[in-house]
């Protein structure tokens, strides 16, 4: 932990028995138990994951996205695919923090002090064995057949072959059974060990529901070093022994659909009136078990006159051409009026932003991902259509998607 106002509070005696998940999971028990909203993630390539949790929810409501810079509060944001009431936006301040990399001590920020007794208390009691998980008081959303989903690609393609839209990303929502006695945090860890390039999150709070997801999609990235990190991540295919990073073809539509999230990219630094900039690719990386084209961009901030510009480009970013379409009012338009159900905070952004260090956040599009309920899991996936979309080949591909998250309910937990 970084901070001088941090105050480490120790685990006590009775819990010397407990590994490092065991205590998460307490901690994940207490914070659940008391109405607090919480987020536990794994960065890509980490060995542990971390856990926040909020005083409350009332100090976690925010309008726009985080600033990225060193001065700015120190928290986890979840923001949906469109601000609405349904799905507010949230940015979970780092009131407490444990760090299974440090795992004797939890970490307590100044403005929670108050929970240090009631914290300490808990930390001294025994493991809860059921945790308390949050639902969305929204109804579910209808999950859409083949039929159905191949017909929305077929109004996409008319309205790009009409110029309405450039492009356009639609998307779907599925419904799963859960497995008996699914365990979200078991869930989570599953995850990590499977995709460990992938960030990995569990994120509950009231009002909001509780979602898992595997994302390998940087949205906005600011490092210790000063640089800030985009991508522009689109086209897919499934990654099998014969095709790999090194022998991967892509037809003329995924190159194309690749290009035009980069152009998205590029045009959000023209109108920063920034050029200073390094792009690099496009190249075949593996996301789970696909394959994905991916260019990637720097900058250097210490080299250029932008001292805001990890926040100034999270606000033009979102939502991307990756997620939405172009330009993004018309395609935004038409998937609010042609989709046909609430994304909610599928395809919208969430990470951490200066939890490990004042002026590091990594921000990631919420891409392969479920929310969970009672009895079942939602599901989403999504393609990004271009005038050369074929309505079959686009429900295959938000099939293999939706396998990444769904390996998490092939079995019992």
């Amino acid at each position: 932990m970084y901070a001088d106002d941090l105050r480490q509070i120790r685990w006590p005696a009775a819990a010397a028995g407990l590994d490092s998940s065991a205590r998460l999971r307490h901690l994940a028990a207490g914070a659940l138990r008391t109405g607090r909203p919480l987020a536990v993630w794994r960065e890509p390539g980490a060995d542990h994951p971390r856990l926040l949790v909020a005083r409350s929810l009332e100090a976690s409501y925010t309008g726009l996205p985080p600033a990225l810079d060193a001065k700015a509060p120190a928290g986890f944001a979840f923001f949906p695919f469109r601000d609405s009431d349904h799905n507010p936006a949230l940015f979970l301040p780092a009131d407490f923090r444990y760090d299974l990399a440090e795992p004797e001590t939890v970490a307590v920020a100044a403005e929670a002090r108050e929970v240090i007794p009631g914290l300490a208390a808990w930390l001294a009691t025994p493991q809860v064995e059921e945790l308390a998980w949050n639902y969305s008081p929204q109804p579910a959303p209808r999950g859409a057949t083949e039929a159905e989903y191949t017909a929305l690609v077929r109004t996409g393609v008319a309205a790009i072959e009409a110029e309405e839209v450039v492009k356009v990303v639609t998307s779907r929502a599925a419904c799963r059974p859960l497995p008996p006695g699914f365990d979200p945090l078991a869930a989570f860890e599953d995850l990590s060990e499977k995709y460990p390039r992938a960030f990995v999150s569990l994120v509950s709070a009231p009002g909001v529901g509780t979602w898992l997801g595997a994302t390998p999609e940087i949205l906005a990235e600011v490092t210790a070093d000063g640089m800030f990190h985009t991508m522009a991540l689109a086209a897919t295919q499934p990654l099998t022994a014969e095709v790999t990073p090194r022998t991967a073809i892509w037809r003329q539509k995924e190159i194309e659909e690749q290009a035009l999230v980069a152009r998205y990219i590029v045009n959000c630094f023209k109108q920063l009136r920034l050029r200073e900039y390094h792009e690099t690719g496009p190249r075949t990386v593996i996301a789970g078990q696909l394959l994905h084209l991916r260019t990637d961009f720097a900058v250097n901030l210490k080299q250029v006159p932008f001292p805001n510009l990890g926040t100034d480009m999270l606000r033009l970013l979102h939502p991307t051409s990756a997620v939405g379409g172009m330009p993004k009012g018309a395609a935004m338009q038409f998937i609010h009026t042609h989709e046909g159900y609430d994304r909610a905070y599928y395809s919208g952004f969430l990470g951490p932003v200066n939890v490990s260090a004042p002026g590091v956040a990594r921000l990631y599009v919420n891409l392969r991902c479920l929310q969970l309920r009672p009895d079942e899991a939602i599901l989403y996936a999504g393609t990004g259509l271009t005038v050369d979309s074929d309505p079959e080949r686009e429900w295959q591909e938000t099939q293999l998607k939706l396998q990444t998250v769904a390996a998490v309910l092939n079995h019992d937990h």
